[in-house]
């Protein structure tokens, strides 16, 4: 599929790279010359310098054959004039990145139907609603949500003193009779998709399907307490901590945000409600502690340098502040940290270039079904994706242990109307259901995709 990047900083360039690796033909276009070179030689692409909102440059970069068309420069007004001349050029869909918190839904939709943008993202705020969850299920490294929230898959780290350490995935499913699956396991920096017979070990970090009740019904079984988050330290006045902020407050809890500008300091303090806002620099451990870190429920970490974030969630971790999270945008960054023992990593650019590719995904489509959600998980060494089942595919009303899967592909979930079902050998797919299929190695496009 021939897919036009216009905007080539870091998001960009996560996308180009993302979108390469799913083998799609992707042309760049960026005004700076330096960067239009660094892209091509890296990732091998076609790129083009200039403006992304100028019909030479866009002719230039053939947008009118172009599949999908993506403006994610620094400028949300660019990226929406950009997405209007592409789609009148004849780019088939478009999609602006717009970061302004004054873009409200009514402005949102009218950027959809009259400027020709197919879909409008928000990196910050979609970065913030992912630091929400993971405080509203404080033992999880990750959380991803599908079906309206109905079923979820979530990671967490086993502990020395788990009781799943040294048994089975058979054993586990005897002992702790809830209604989940494991997934995936990450052990090594390798992805597995277990069989019954995967005995887990502490370190492994897993991943489980299950709907939000049966998850905390098995995190309290297996001994994983979970304090509810009261008071959260933000460090670092930006758009993620502005709509993290204000969902928090809403919730009713305590939010401290630090940041060295006192100009954003004063601007965030009239635009929100309630929020202590302290002014100084947050790298400093002394004013941390005086500001009371070790109290704090957690501790969020969201400044623009990925440097600064890890280097503060390690010392707030050493002082055992219940839950850190921590913004990175560089994939080196995100594995130091993990290195680190840092284990709860948001990366904004991730989470937009994920996003792109499951839309791309989905423009790829065949008939007997609809890509609904595309996750990466475990450090994007495996997938999750939810297929709506349609009419033609080859394997309904066939029990599930006589479906030949491929290698490295499991069945992790069925939702039917409004009941999740976590699939056994005898359960069956129809119509209409909703399936989450969990993947590592190799490329799903269709549901057709996972039998032999």
């Amino acid at each position: 599929m021939k897919i036009v990047v216009v905007g080539c900083g870091k998001i960009g360039e996560t996308i180009i790279k993302n979108l390469v690796n799913e083998g799609h033909d992707v042309v760049a276009v960026d005004m700076e010359q330096e960067v239009v070179s660094q892209v091509s030689n890296m990732y091998d692409v076609m790129a083009v310098c200039g403006n992304g909102a100028d019909n030479d440059t866009l002719d230039e970069a053939g947008v009118k054959d172009a599949e999908l068309f993506v403006a994610v420069t620094d400028s949300d007004e660019r990226n929406m004039l950009s997405c209007f001349i592409a789609s009148k050029m004849g780019a088939k869909q478009t999609i602006a990145r717009i970061r302004n918190p004054e873009f409200n839904d009514n402005s949102l939709n009218f950027i959809r139907e009259e400027l020709g943008v197919s879909i409008a993202l928000n990196p910050e705020k979609l970065a913030a609603h992912e630091i929400y969850s993971l405080l509203k299920l404080p033992a999880a490294t990750k959380i991803e949500t599908f079906s309206t929230r109905k079923f979820e898959i979530i990671e967490i780290k086993l502990k020395v003193d788990s009781p799943f350490n040294g048994l089975s995935l058979i054993d586990i499913r005897k002992k702790f009779p809830y209604k989940f699956l494991v997934c995936t396991v990450l052990r090594d920096d390798k992805a597995f998709i277990p069989d019954g017979n995967f005995v887990l070990k502490s370190g492994d970090r897993i991943s489980i399907t299950a709907s939000r009740k049966e998850v905390q019904k098995l995190l309290k079984k297996i001994g994983i307490v979970q304090r509810p988050v009261k008071s959260v330290m933000i460090l670092g006045a930006s758009k993620i901590s502005h709509y993290l902020a204000e969902m928090l407050l809403s919730d009713g809890n305590d939010v401290k945000i630090i940041d060295k500008d006192k100009e954003k300091c004063l601007v965030y303090d009239e635009k929100l409600k309630h929020p202590v806002m302290i002014h100084g620099d947050g790298a400093q451990q002394e004013l941390l502690l005086e500001e009371g870190l070790k109290s704090m429920d957690a501790f969020v970490s969201i400044t623009g340098n990925d440097e600064c974030n890890i280097l503060v969630s390690y010392f707030a971790q050493s002082l055992d502040v219940p839950t850190v999270i921590t913004k990175t945008n560089r994939d080196e960054f995100s594995q130091m940290a993990n290195r680190l023992g840092l284990d709860c990593i948001v990366s904004p650019h991730m989470t937009v270039a994920n996003a792109i590719v499951r839309y791309a995904r989905a423009l790829e489509n065949s008939m007997d079904s609809s890509i609904e959600t595309l996750y990466k998980i475990m450090d994007g060494k495996a997938e999750a994706l939810e297929f709506i089942i349609g009419h033609d595919c080859s394997f309904l009303n066939i029990p599930i242990k006589d479906i030949k899967l491929k290698d490295n592909v499991l069945i992790a979930g069925i939702i039917r109307n409004k009941s999740v079902i976590i699939p056994g050998g005898l359960d069956f797919i129809l119509e209409k259901d909703k399936v989450v299929i969990v993947a590592s190695g190799i490329k799903i496009t269709s549901i057709a995709d996972i039998i032999q």
